[in-house]
């Protein structure tokens, strides 16, 4: 096993689903295999935007179930709460002192936020990619899964540990990204936007979705389809294929794209088929969920062992920081 140290987060905003599963969550499973993973639900940094407050332990521990369901393995990995962790947030601060302003306006992802939650721009919308580096240094970390939409904050963080170091001396490593193959999955219902919840759940399949739901929200998918004879395939029908390509065996795959080619495809045996490949894909990671959610004792204490190891390192990070900082 490489012993390299390797962060990611993910936030407790609701239901996960399979573009949270072929996008992200598929591979952080692999990876605990390769690296010491510390995998945490950042509860802080969903609190950015709106959330209901009387729900939002549900939400967390719905994750937790949910991760533990596709197999994180806590013998293999530090799963743990963010919030749990209270140096997650005094390192941000600390961070906050070398970061200038005019790198955090740069951010793409502020402006895309803002324009969302244009109601709620907040301070901490603002200093998101802070505590992001601060998460993933606290436990010098140097490896992040992310996707094309996060190496804008990969590049803040090293810029972080670059000016810490040059300041007050080396202390971290350059965080490298792992950009694995992962499959990009689209909205069922606008197939030009990235699968997601603030969408609606209409635009998603969440991992605990039923049967009947997952046949509903399929056979509804968007196709724009246009001709045929074009050779190119919509933004709908390309979705849709690149689901079956990552539920279905190779051979039916295979048949739907010979008749796409053809000119014989016909979209209600294409969803028809697909809605069953998800389903049947589904049901042992929902027979999982199912039996984390008769032992939630057990659940929350994984997260509370996965907190204290977790602390452990970063009281140890903080107390070396503070001490270069001339803190302590």
């Amino acid at each position: 096993m490489d012993k390299r140290i390797l962060f990611s987060g993910i936030q407790p905003t609701g239901d996960l689903h399979i573009g949270n599963y072929l996008g992200a969550l598929k591979n952080w499973v692999d990876l605990q295999d390769k690296y010491k993973c510390f995998y945490s639900i950042v509860d802080l940094h969903a609190i950015t935007i709106d959330y209901e407050p009387t729900k939002y332990q549900k939400q967390i521990l719905d994750t937790a179930i949910d991760l533990l369901a596709l197999g994180i393995d806590p013998k293999k990995s530090i799963l743990f709460i963010q919030s749990q962790v209270p140096e997650h947030t005094e390192l941000c601060w600390l961070f906050n002192t070398l970061i200038p302003i005019t790198e955090l306006q740069r951010m793409t992802q502020f402006k895309d936020k803002s324009r969302q939650n244009f109601n709620n721009i907040n301070v901490g919308l603002f200093d998101y990619p802070v505590l992001q580096a601060a998460d993933i240094l606290l436990y010098k970390g140097e490896l992040v899964p992310v996707g094309e939409d996060q190496l804008q904050h990969l590049e803040l963080a090293n810029t972080i540990l670059r000016k810490f170091n040059n300041k007050f001396g080396e202390y971290f490593q350059k965080i490298e990204p792992i950009i694995s193959k992962s499959a990009r999955v689209m909205s069922l219902q606008e197939p030009r936007n990235k699968m997601s919840k603030s969408l609606g759940s209409n635009h998603y399949i969440a991992l605990r979705d039923d049967e009947e739901t997952i046949k509903k929200k399929i056979m509804s998918a968007i196709t724009d389809a246009g001709p045929q004879q074009s050779g190119r395939m919509s933004p709908g029908v390309d979705n849709l294929f690149t689901l079956l390509e990552n539920f279905a065996d190779e051979k039916i795959v295979k048949k739907f794209n010979l008749d796409y080619h053809n000119g014989d495809l016909k979209y209600s045996e294409l969803k028809t088929e697909l809605a069953q490949v998800i389903v049947d894909s589904l049901k042992p990671i929902q027979a999982n969920i199912a039996k984390l959610e008769k032992d939630k004792v057990k659940v929350k204490k994984i997260l509370e062992e996965g907190a204290k190891k977790a602390k452990k390192i970063a009281e140890k990070s903080i107390l070396d920081i503070k001490e270069k900082m001339g803190l302590v």
